[in-house]
Formats: structure tokens, C-alpha cells, sequence
């Protein structure tokens, strides 16, 4: 279990994280998202151990990150974007010196570093030197190294980056299955990746919390975008759909076809029908398009700007 309370980190008199909280269940997986420089990487190292905070706390399984940093690095498994591997060393002597380092036993570090081999799909490697994997074969190794201990809490920076469509897959499995025994936090700039393996999403942006529900919540919504095709357009259409009471956006898409952000609300969708109808409009379809995680992302972020100073 993951607990963040009012975290903050100052880098000079730029706020990296500006009082995030959040909470991450055990047997979770939240998608952390947010555009670049946006804050995850450094909240994910100031959980992890790598960076102190300015203020606030965190704490991991019980555990306060800066009162028992040791314990805390014990329980987690940090998987980090740029992933630190020694290219000189075999794979499993490399993760054989991850496990000696993490304090696991001589008498289990074989079988330790084998079954996490065997998880992340690089066995067959073993012997290989790190130096002349691939990239995704290097990403399954830092993976493997982040399982070493079966810590309780993953920490996951882009773990699919770099890996060919079958290992995405993979992968994407493997951490659904992980859930079922360990708590994740994972950051991804892949939107459907999280739509796909995550409960919840948190979505930051310039250091603070503009989002955070179930997935479920996000993408059902109170708002829809309906999908409109007329038969015989003119100038006067978009200030007409623009005139009606509840719709947010409209976007011409050209061909008679326009976009209309509003509400998802049936009593709402006749009434857009009858008035396209009545201004002398063909009404060929009209359909309710599903918001998806990019139109969240996207709304939750730009909304951001120009609220802070």
C-alpha cells in the first residue's frame, strides 16, 4: 500500500511536486500519468528512496520514507525509465549481484533470480552479456531486477518502452497478474496501456493532482461527444450547434460531419437532434462517441493552464 500525504519538492523556487496526495490500494494498479516535466519522475524517485522531499510524507506499506528509508526500499521494486544495467555483465550474474545487494539470502538468490528470469521472459539469456541485448530485452531485465524479493510495492517508470508488439502483450499481462499479490504504481505515456491494466488513473500536471478517479468514473462520465453527418450544410450550422444550451465545443470535421461536446444525457441528445431538424438540416446520424483516456488527459491538462501563476 502506497500513502502520499501533501508531498512537495522544491528545486530552487521551482515546485517539481506542489502537494500531491493520493493513495494506492493494495492489489491496485494506478496508471500515473501527466505530459513531460509534469512531476512523475519525481515523485516516483522521492518514493523510492533517490530524492528527499521538500515537505510532506509517504509512506510505503506502513513505512515513512524518510524515517525508515531502508525499510521502505526493502518493500519496493523500482523499475526507472532509464534503466541502470551494468553492459559489461551477464544477465544472470547481474541479477545475482541485485539480489546479493537486496539482502536476500544466499540459499534463495538462485531460485530468486531464476523464477524472475522465468517471469519477465529472459532465461533463454542467462548467459548473454547485457551489453549486446536489445533494448526490449534490456527493459525485461531492469523488470526482472524491480521482482528480485517479491517486494510487495512495484514502482514502474515506461516498462513497456522499447518492446515489440508480442512483448507489450506480454508484459502488460504479467503486470495484471502481479496485482494480484503486489501494489503498482505505473507511469506511462501509452494511454491505451492504461486503459487497458489500470483501476485508477491520477493525472498530474506542473507538480499537482488535475485528475484522479476509477477508470470506470472517468470514462463514463457526465459529458459525451456526439458524432453529427448533415446532408445539406451551410455557414450557419456551427453558430447554430454553438447556440444551443449545454454544448461545450463544436469542431467542424469537414464533409458534413461535426464534433459536439455535451452532456451524456438521452432527454439532451434528442433535444440537439430536433434542433438541427428544425432549422431545415438533413440529419443523416447522430451518435454518441465514448470519451476516451486521451480526451480526458487532454481536458484535464489543458484546463490546467494559465490556473497557476
Amino acid at each position: 500500500m502506497i500513502e502520499v500525504k501533501g508531498l512537495t519538492k522544491y528545486y530552487g523556487p521551482i515546485a517539481a511536486v506542489d502537494d500531491v496526495s493520493f493513495r494506492v490500494e493494495s492489489g491496485e494498479i494506478l496508471g500515473f500519468l501527466g505530459p513531460n516535466a509534469a512531476g512523475k519522475t519525481t515523485t516516483m524517485r522521492i518514493l523510492t528512496g533517490f530524492s528527499p522531499p521538500t515537505s510532506g510524507t509517504a509512506m510505503i506499506e506502513g513505512f515513512d520514507i524518510a524515517r525508515n528509508p531502508i525499510e521502505v526500499k526493502r518493500r519496493v521494486g523500482y523499475l526507472p525509465e532509464n534503466v541502470p544495467l551494468y553492459g559489461e555483465m551477464l544477465v544472470s550474474s547481474f541479477l545475482r549481484y541485485v539480489a546479493e545487494v537486496k539482502g536476500i539470502a544466499r540459499s534463495s538468490r538462485t531460485r530468486e533470480v531464476n523464477l524472475a528470469m522465468e517471469r519477465c521472459g529472459v532465461a533463454h539469456m542467462a548467459t548473454r552479456l547485457i551489453a549486446n541485448l536489445s533494448k526490449g530485452y534490456r527493459q525485461r531485465v531492469g523488470l526482472a531486477q524491480a521482482l528480485l524479493g517479491n517486494p510487495p510495492v512495484l514502482i514502474l517508470d515506461e516498462p513497456t518502452v522499447g518492446l515489440d508488439p508480442q512483448q507489450i502483450i506480454e508484459i502488460r499481462q504479467m503486470i495484471k497478474d502481479l496485482a494480484k499479490e503486489h501494489t503498482v504504481l505505473l507511469s506511462t505515456h501509452i494511454l491505451p496501456e492504461v486503459t487497458m491494466i489500470c483501476q485508477r488513473v491520477l493525472i498530474i500536471n506542473r507538480g499537482r493532482i488535475v485528475a484522479q478517479d476509477s477508470m470506470e468514473n472517468l470514462v463514463g462520465g457526465p459529458k459525451a461527444t456526439y458524432e453529427i453527418e448533415l446532408g445539406a450544410p451551410d455557414g450557419r450550422v456551427l453558430p447554430l450547434l454553438q447556440s444551443i444550451d449545454g454544448v461545450e465545443k463544436v469542431s467542424d470535421e469537414g464533409g458534413g460531419r461535426f464534433m459536439v461536446q455535451g452532456p451524456s444525457d438521452g432527454a439532451w441528445r434528442e433535444g440537439l437532434s430536433r434542433a438541427v431538424v428544425e432549422a431545415g438540416y438533413g440529419l443523416r446520424t447522430l451518435r454518441e462517441r465514448g470519451r476516451t483516456l486521451e480526451d480526458i488527459f487532454v481536458a484535464a491538462v489543458t484546463s490546467d493552464v494559465g490556473e497557476r501563476p
